[in-house]
C-alpha cells in the first residue's frame, strides 16, 4: 500500500485518527452516502466502517483507502480494491459537496486509475456506478470508462459495470 499519492490540486493520504469527525460527516451526508456501497448508515455505523479501515484494512494492509484533502482539508474519500462484482480492481470516491462542480471529481478519478495501472501493473480499472448516478457516469465517461453490463441490485435499482483499459500505448491517458 502506498501511503500518498498528489494530483494537481489534491493529496491522498492514509487516514489518522484525527480525521473521524470528517469521515462520518461526509458519509452522513446523504447527498454522497446515497452513492456509496448501500446508502446511508446510521452515524454508529459510520464510525465503525472507520475503526475497521485501522484495524482491518491498514493492520491487514487489504487495499488502498485514503483520505482526500485540498489545501489541508479533508474534501473526500478514495479507494481502490479487488472485488469480485467485476472480477478485478475497482475504484471507488467521493467528494463533499462543496466540493463538486470544479473539475475536482475528474481529477481524483484519474488519479486513482493511474495509481492503478502505474503502481499496482493493472491492465485495467473497474467502477460500479448506480444508474442514477448521472455526474458520476460522466465524469467516468471522460476519462475513458466504457459500460460493461448491468447489476439488478435487491432494491430493484441498476448499477452500471464500467471498465476503463490500459490504453495500447501503455499511457493512462484518454486524450
Amino acid at each position: 500500500m502506498k501511503s500518498t499519492l498528489r494530483t494537481q490540486r489534491l493529496l491522498l493520504e492514509r487516514y489518522v485518527p484525527e480525521d473521524e469527525d470528517g469521515f462520518v460527516a461526509l458519509f452522513q451526508d446523504t447527498r454522497v452516502s446515497r452513492w456509496m456501497g448501500d446508502g446511508p448508515s446510521s452515524e454508529a455505523d459510520d464510525r465503525a466502517l472507520f475503526g475497521r479501515i485501522f484495524t482491518k484494512v491498514y493492520a491487514q494492509e487489504l487495499f488502498d483507502v485514503w483520505a482526500v484533502r485540498r489545501d489541508g482539508r479533508l474534501v473526500g474519500h478514495a479507494e481502490i480494491k479487488r472485488t469480485d462484482a467485476v472480477d478485478g480492481f475497482e475504484i471507488i470516491y467521493a467528494l463533499a459537496p462543496e466540493a463538486w462542480g470544479s473539475g475536482l471529481g475528474r481529477e481524483l478519478a484519474e488519479g486513482i486509475v493511474a495509481y492503478g495501472f502505474d503502481t499496482l501493473g493493472l491492465t485495467e480499472v473497474h467502477a460500479t456506478v448506480a444508474a442514477a448516478n448521472k455526474a458520476s457516469l460522466a465524469v467516468l465517461d471522460r476519462i475513458g470508462f466504457e459500460y460493461v453490463r448491468d447489476i439488478t441490485e435487491d432494491d430493484g435499482s441498476t448499477t452500471h459495470v464500467l471498465t476503463r483499459p490500459l490504453l495500447a500505448s501503455g499511457t493512462t491517458s484518454p486524450v
